[in-house]
């Protein structure tokens, strides 16, 4: 019998022309997203039941993250591979970039920071009427920012800027037409 005595399973890798798989020893939370791939695979209809719990068992018994690696290649992964120095090596079915569904949610922006600039900006057109609802509106949101991680930060201050602006000239205007009243008499 001539060849070589050990021929790979399409879903093992390591053929040919194939990249080399991570030698990283793997740590017991890359052997359960490993089996939580095969599991989704399963239940997806991509593995039947004998080819799934074999492959369960390989991937508790797997000693690398290449031998992982080898296990869940031809499965749709999700967003974490193995272990951040793997994430860099490509390896056999692994998808160039992680589909939009996968990635998390961009922050939202807190609405009372675009409140804050919107008063902050209509400062200029209201004569200052809207400096104090964008200077509420600026302190909570930024309240709620810190809380919460949302986007916004920038907006809520700049609205802070300009209704504090915006109050500091009424306060001004009002102080020179009491001294101005108060002066003539």
């Amino acid at each position: 019998m001539s060849g070589p005595a050990w021929q790979p399973v399409p879903w093992q890798g390591g053929g040919p022309g194939q990249p080399v798989p991570s030698p990283m020893l793997a740590a017991h939370a890359d052997r359960e997203r490993a089996v939580d791939v095969l599991r989704a695979g399963f239940a997806e209809g991509r593995l039947q039941q004998d080819e799934y719990e074999k492959r369960v068992e390989q991937a508790y018994g797997s000693r690398t993250l290449g031998e992982l690696a080898r296990l869940v290649a031809d499965l749709p992964q999700g967003p974490q591979p193995f272990g951040t120095p793997f994430a860099q090596q490509p390896y056999p079915g692994r998808a160039a970039g992680v589909p939009a569904t996968f990635l998390p949610a961009p922050a939202a922006t807190n609405s009372k920071a675009t409140g804050a600039l919107v008063c902050g900006v209509l400062c200029v057109f209201t004569g200052g009427i809207t400096g104090v609802p964008a200077v509420v509106l600026g302190h909570m949101a930024r309240g709620e920012i810190r809380r919460t991680g949302e986007q916004g930060d920038g907006f809520a201050l700049a609205g802070l800027i300009m209704g504090w602006l915006s109050v500091a000239g009424w306060a001004l205007f009002v102080l020179l037409m009491v001294a101005a009243f108060s002066g003539g008499q």
